[in-house]
């Protein structure tokens, strides 16, 4: 087992040894000082979220009330199986976290469940509650960054001060330590497993990190930045594009780049070699052409877009983007241009939890904006790029840690990962090419820095496109790999991944004729090349 090395700063709650296994009713004697068990129970096999029998544990602990007068507290769910197999995950959860979601281990990348695998899984809500503010509509949810200790638990401190009370209570349930110790999660979880790559890296034997927003405060100013640009097309987001549209930018993506792995199938595996073949010009009307195309302004607008936030000076604020033809996709959209939620005034993720998130977290100082859709679309279309993105690097006395310093990896512009892999722990990433959200060309560039300034990286790390994946599973993308087992694999019997089997999921409508088909993901920078009827891996 991987001892702990807490973050600097934050205090340690001592683990209470543990010399015989203790039954699950009495667990709550067992709980470490300054920690509540608040609920303890022996669910029997069969149980309705998980089909395991096991030990639930819910708790609290750091219970304090913040700078904005609000109660706050590390609210955690900690799962043990009766079938334990001696390993632990830290479920690190996604969005603005705020509730304690089920500690199931289960996820894209995962395989079968981790609970259902023999894992002891312990999830969080980060340090807040993200229904503590029920009056004020959308931004409810994100009004925690209004108390700098709330923020700095939701960047990284939480998983640091309850990853040592996971041990302790797994040690005296089961009379002994866990063997291994792995990390998952996806999108904000993605980052939550990135960060603590960096922040703790003598903690975790394995991670899998997926999708990651590991520079999240960067990537909320190219919700404005999408915005901006979608309405300056139309009068509504809904309506800057239609679906027919985003599928017309699909077809001619495709016909450049299908082809260029060597089959054609609708998925583009060289997403590299698509951003030389793919021309956005052969998307715009020609003279008297009014179907089959895009206006001029349409495409520049997508151009803008693809190439990411700049300020005046030129100056890039997030990152740019690959042209894939999963901008087609239900997810793409839903993110995007257009949601089914009536609340939201069907306005996609990013003109509402995403604008809440810049506005009030990733913000110093916080901008108060009203929780209605109107008025939170409308703080992104006011977004001034001169004077706003500074303000994910600005700190003041109230908030000692910039946005960036307290979400992003201490180095994420300059990785190295010598800790991790000094500690021995294995780090595996995975990224859809698709992701409307977190750019995948974010994540590669960070991989390649990775590589270039740690020439041993391939030893302790690995990188997976998932090619036409947008946010999590979803458009004609082969995403049901077991990641999970490929990094079991590699931490306990030294077995380091490759090529990974995947397959398009046979009940994913997105997938038309590949649905139920086999695939493999490839290490990047490696892509899936097709010959004869084989497929293999290469550069």
């Amino acid at each position: 087992m991987k001892k702990l090395t807490l973050a600097a700063g934050l205090v340690a709650l001592t683990p209470v040894g543990a010399l015989a296994a203790t039954d699950c009713a009495d667990m709550a004697g067992a709980a470490p000082a300054g920690v509540t068990i608040r609920e303890a129970v022996a669910l029997p096999e069969g149980d309705e979220k998980s089909g395991v029998a096991q030990c639930l544990l819910r708790g609290s602990l750091g219970e304090r009330t913040g700078a904005d007068g609000k109660a706050y507290a590390i609210g955690f769910e900690l799962r043990l199986p009766e079938g334990w197999e001696g390993r632990l995950m830290h479920q690190f959860n996604g969005g603005n976290d705020g509730e304690v979601v089920a500690a199931l281990g289960t996820g894209t990348g995962v395989g079968t469940p981790a609970l259902e695998r023999g894992f002891a899984v312990v999830s969080s809500n980060a340090g807040h509650d993200g229904k503590a503010n029920p009056d004020a509509g959308l931004v409810g949810g994100n009004l925690f960054g209004l108390d700098f200790e709330a923020r700095r638990d939701y960047g990284y401190g939480a998983v640091a001060k309850l990853h040592p009370v996971a041990l302790a209570l797994t040690e005296a349930f089961y009379g002994e330590a866990p063997a291994h110790v792995y990390g998952y999660g996806t999108s904000n979880g993605g980052r939550h497993a990135m960060v603590a790559a960096e922040r703790m890296p003598e903690a975790f034997d394995g991670i899998l990190a997926g999708y990651p927003g590991f520079r999240l405060p960067r990537a909320a100013i190219q919700h404005a930045w999408d915005v901006q640009q979608f309405r300056s097309v139309a009068p509504s987001l809904a309506e800057s594009f239609s679906k027919d549209d985003l599928s017309l930018v699909a077809e001619k993506i495709n016909a450049a780049c299908d082809g260029l792995d060597g089959l054609e199938d609708g998925v583009v595996a060289d997403t590299s070699a698509c951003q030389q073949a793919f021309g956005p010009a052969v998307l715009v009307c020609a003279a008297g052409q009014n179907s089959d195309c895009l206006s001029a302004d349409q495409v520049a607008a997508l151009v803008a877009i693809h190439d990411g936030p700049t300020n005046g000076a030129g100056e890039v604020l997030y990152s740019d983007w690959s042209w894939d033809p999963g901008i087609a996709s239900g997810n793409w959209r839903f993110w995007k241009i257009e949601s089914t939620v009536p609340p939201w005034g069907m306005k996609p993720i990013i003109a509402v939890m995403g604008a809440g998130s810049l506005a009030h977290v990733f913000s110093t100082p916080p901008t108060l904006v009203e929780g209605s859709p109107e008025a939170l679309e409308a703080y992104l279309l006011g977004y001034d790029f001169e004077m706003e993105p500074p303000k994910v690097d600005a700190l003041t006395a109230e908030f000692p840690e910039s946005p960036m310093q307290v979400m992003s990896p201490p180095n994420a512009d300059n990785p190295d990962l010598s800790e991790l892999q000094a500690a021995g722990g294995k780090l595996v990433v995975f990224h859809g090419t698709a992701d409307p959200v977190f750019s995948f060309n974010d994540t590669s560039d960070w991989y390649g820095k990775l590589r270039e300034n740690n020439s041993a990286a391939p030893e302790f790390t690995r990188f997976y496109a998932i090619p036409g994946m947008p946010h999590g599973r979803g458009g004609n993308a082969a995403d049901s790999a077991d990641l999970l087992g490929a990094l079991i694999a590699w931490v306990e019997e030294d077995s380091a991944p490759e090529a990974v089997p995947t397959a398009f999921r046979a009940d994913n409508p997105e997938a038309g004729e590949n649905a139920g088909k086999e695939r493999v993901l490839c290490p990047w920078p490696q892509v899936l090349r097709h010959e004869g009827d084989a497929f293999h891996c290469a550069e």
